[in-house]
């Protein structure tokens, strides 16, 4: 597995342990890393990945609701909630990354973490916005 696939993966469950200990005593950045050793690289791009949903957590969440309008932010998997936080920050914050990728790896990560439905409800929402986006889906935006 790749650095990068191991580092969205790693951001997953950091952002799914948050999630699930709103107003409790969460684990710090350091616990996690400690619960989950990993390499440098991939603890470094986790963690970018993961800062970066956080900081932009609001307007991800509202994307979210108008793809998935038949669907509470809540009520959707936190596992396939996050997953979705992260491919949706790379396809907005990330030209780097061609949206088709970040679609691709959330679905493997849905596949891996999630339901059996995982894979196609994150497509679905994936698409959507992806849609919405103005960019070509198979290329690194160039500015």
């Amino acid at each position: 597995m790749g650095a990068r696939r191991e580092g969205r993966e790693a951001a997953v469950q950091f952002l799914y342990q948050r999630d699930l200990n709103v107003g409790a005593n969460a684990e710090t950045v350091e616990d996690f890393w400690e619960l989950r050793p990993a390499a440098k690289k991939v603890r470094e791009f986790g963690m970018a990945i993961a800062e970066g949903v956080l900081a932009h957590q609001a307007d991800i969440d509202e994307r979210i609701r108008q793809a998935a309008s038949n669907y509470d932010l809540h009520r959707i998997a936190a596992v396939d909630r996050n997953i979705l936080r992260i491919a949706i920050y790379e396809m907005l914050f990330c030209p780097d990354v061609p949206p088709v990728v970040s679609i691709n790896e959330a679905i493997e990560i849905a596949k891996r973490f999630g339901s059996d439905e995982s894979g196609r409800f994150v497509n679905g929402i994936l698409d959507r916005i992806r849609g919405e986006l103005g960019r070509p889906a198979r290329v690194a935006k160039t500015e």
